[in-house]
């Protein structure tokens, strides 16, 4: 062997000795983060997982590595995605974006840990066997997004008691949507509303929907809890204000992002909460032990300047009811 060559065969084993000879420096965990959403929209509810993560002394580049997966809205992908987190042996699997997510975690592994969001009951969809105690090796939590949809529609019409036609903007790849449209017409019978329904769940049938919209010359329009919406955000909140459309919103962002209104669970927290999970599983806790969380905060939130530029008077009982109102 000529001395170069020896001496890189010895300078890589130098290398690779304190990882592998004196087997004191443990491997850092790996965090699978699988998401249906875009990192762009995401950037709160990810500082919130970071935050819960903190809690438990894990910080991302210090002690604990993350791999992060974005569908964008496209759920297609994320077998794939969730497949090659588990090839590269992460500790734990983060699964959130919707029920769209946490399947195709569950489908890829039954080992590796799952931390999971659902956007509706994880026990009707077959994520675990119960809330209290899941048992197998996922848990997580539920925001409920979809039990919700018929108390978005009253307060809408609390807002526009004279509307009688309301557009509504589901995605029919999104699983619960089909619940979502049951409830919704349910209570719209309830209170005498037309809904004019619109699916859109790629950029071909948003646009068409969007347009399909002022056609209809619907009054109002809800817009249905699914994470492709969550990812198209922007674009749905600057079409309702250019063509002065009051709309309703699942999550505060979009009031944040100019939206008039949303009522939906405090996502920031559920994120928390997930990173807590995360720690606690990394530290050694058992998923299948950690009951599913639901939501316990709430944000009604009313953006009065986009209300001011729609020519809309909010209700004094409403900007009461409200839990912020952005002037």
């Amino acid at each position: 062997m000529r001395r170069r060559d020896f001496l890189l065969v010895v300078g890589s084993a130098a290398v690779q000795w304190p990882l592998t000879a004196h087997g004191q420096q443990q491997p850092i965990p790996i965090i699978g983060f699988l998401s249906s959403r875009s990192p762009d929209e995401s950037k709160r509810v990810l500082l919130a997982f970071h935050k819960g993560l903190s809690e438990t002394g894990f910080v991302e580049g210090k002690n604990v590595a993350v791999e992060y997966r974005w569908a964008l809205g496209e759920y297609e992908k994320l077998p794939a995605l969730a497949a090659d987190l588990v090839s590269r042996g992460v500790t734990v699997i983060v699964a959130v974006g919707g029920d769209v997510s946490a399947k195709a975690a569950e489908q890829a592994t039954s080992t590796i840990p799952i931390v999971f969001g659902s956007a509706t009951d994880p026990v009707k969809g077959k994520l675990v066997r119960s809330l209290s105690k899941p048992e197998g090796n996922a848990t997580g939590f539920t925001l409920l997004t979809s039990e919700l949809e018929p108390k978005r529609l009253g307060l809408l019409h609390d807002l526009l008691p004279k509307a009688d036609r309301v557009g509504v903007l589901y995605d029919p790849n999104f699983p619960p949507a089909v619940d979502q449209l049951t409830a919704l017409e349910k209570a719209a019978n309830t209170i005498g509303l037309r809904l004019d329904v619109f699916k859109a769940g790629n950029d071909v049938d948003l646009n068409a929907g969007l347009q399909s919209l002022l056609a209809h010359r619907v009054n109002a329009l809800l817009v249905t809890g699914a994470p492709y919406f969550d990812t198209r955000r922007r674009l749905i909140i600057e079409f309702t204000a250019a063509n002065k459309l009051p709309a309703f919103y699942h999550f505060r962002d979009y009031a944040a992002d100019g939206g008039l209104i949303s009522y939906g669970p405090r996502i920031t927290e559920s994120y928390r909460q997930a990173g807590v999970y995360v720690g606690r599983i990394i530290n050694g806790a058992k998923p299948g032990d950690l009951p599913v969380l639901q939501p316990t905060s709430f944000d009604f939130v009313i953006n009065l300047k986009t209300a001011n530029a729609l020519g809309l008077a909010i209700p004094p009982g409403l900007i009461s009811f409200a839990d912020e109102v952005i002037e």
